[in-house]
């Protein structure tokens, strides 16, 4: 077990997604174990499979490059309905059935997050440029869990589609890769860690085995020599990234009881990024 000399007082920015958004899993219990020993747990999540789900419904084809999904007008209006909405809302419910605070956020939120348009062939998704952490410190200082949405205001930018100064709410949000924002949010508060729950063991090299620790300079090149692909790449971006700022980047098996509380803990688990 973790003890509260081991955690009070810091920063952990945890992103899940995936096999860790379902029932049956230890994320929510673990991240308020950690929350009780007096850290400072931010929970940034995907929902990628929700959406999926939804666009299906719709008629929708989902489109994925790179990693990202292709977001039209009608799958950014579903996807920020899904995120900001159903997911977000079911995780602070989730928390609030184990008796702790948490406080529903999307990276609009205070002009938490800003992005200009990512590539055209992507359409409405998003690149950080402007992050703004006030109102998660400010709720961090009060004592609540944030649980923040991945979508970002429409910065000004040239690069913007050609409507996107029309005045409808869905064209003044993009949607934003919920790892990135991860990243991006933890590299802004200056977060001791970095945890992605994924559904692997951590990264793999290029005969399947795990890789417990690699520099940034190590990251760069498994990503560079196409051993890192999918959506394990913006994972390994985003903890090289932050580390400017940040403790240390962790890639983790979030389906493994415990594994959160043993990160934080020190031990060895998953792929750890300095």
């Amino acid at each position: 077990m973790v003890s509260s000399g081991d955690v009070s007082g810091k920063t952990i920015v945890i992103k899940i997604g995936g096999s860790t958004l379902g029932e049956g899993d230890s994320t929510v219990p673990d991240i308020v174990d950690l929350w009780n020993r007096g850290a400072r747990p931010v929970v940034v999540h995907g929902g990628g499979k929700v959406i999926s789900q939804w666009v299906a419904m719709q008629g929708i084809q989902p489109e994925f490059v790179r990693g990202l999904r292709k977001t039209d007008r009608s799958t950014l209006d579903v996807a920020v309905a899904v995120l900001a909405g159903l997911v977000n809302s079911e995780l602070v419910a989730e928390f609030a059935a184990h008796d702790a605070t948490a406080v529903g956020l999307s990276g609009v939120s205070g002009g938490m997050l800003k992005a200009n348009v990512k590539d055209e062939e992507l359409g409405y998704v998003g690149e950080v440029v402007e992050t703004d952490t006030t109102t998660v410190d400010s709720l961090l200082n009060s004592g609540a869990i944030p649980v923040i949405a991945p979508i970002a205001l429409l910065a000004a930018s040239p690069e913007a589609p050609d409507d996107a100064e029309e005045a409808t709410p869905s064209t003044r949000i993009l949607n934003i890769n919920a790892d990135t924002s991860a990243g991006h949010i933890a590299r802004a508060l200056g977060a001791d860690r970095l945890v992605f729950q994924t559904d692997v063991a951590g990264v793999l090299d290029a005969t399947r085995r795990l890789i417990p620790r690699m520099t940034k300079r190590q990251a760069y090149d498994l990503i560079a020599g196409g051993i890192a692909a999918g959506g394990m790449i913006p994972k390994i971006e985003a903890c090289a990234d932050a580390l400017e700022t940040v403790g240390s980047g962790h890639i983790i098996d979030g389906r493994e009881a415990g594994a959160l509380l043993r990160c934080c803990a020190g031990e060895d688990i998953g792929t750890r990024i300095t």
